[in-house]
């Protein structure tokens, strides 16, 4: 059993790290040239991750963050407990905009990401996220 969000210990954020770094080595950027790889351990024990992929029609461009969702649902879902992504200097690296709606859809509240800054939960980097509660509010309905 992995532990809580908040029990993760530096030897779990060290594996995180790895595992992004590596992600981030299959990278597939020759437009922009940055590299992202990204990490997470799952509630159910499993590591799931991703690396970007570029696109010459650049607004069709896949982060880093996409690949590790894809993976974590084609590994049979589950939420997210902790998050690391690097650039290719093999720093920690903020998700962008799309990538912490998307991240946020797959974790909890307390779920902590690594941050360029430290370790943050999603309600602090996403305050205020927009989710399937906000949907059923308003259509009545489990849009799932």
């Amino acid at each position: 059993m992995p532990p809580a969000s908040d029990e993760v210990d530096a030897a779990t954020w060290q594996r995180l790290h790895e595992a992004a770094c590596e992600a981030m080595e299959a990278a597939y950027a020759p437009y922009s040239h940055f590299r992202v790889g990204a990490a997470a351990l799952v509630d159910d024990g499993r590591l799931v991750s991703g690396c970007n992929v570029e696109n010459a029609g650049y607004g069709v461009t896949l982060c880093a963050e996409c690949g590790l969702v894809s993976d974590l649902v084609r590994g049979g879902g589950g939420r997210i407990v902790a998050f690391a992504c690097v650039d290719g200097d093999r720093k920690p690296c903020a998700p962008c905009g799309r990538c912490r709606q998307l991240l946020f859809e797959h974790s909890t509240p307390r779920t902590l990401l690594a941050m360029p800054s430290g370790i943050m939960t999603m309600d602090e980097v996403l305050p205020g996220g927009f989710g399937r509660g906000d949907l059923e509010s308003v259509t009545g309905a489990d849009p799932a």
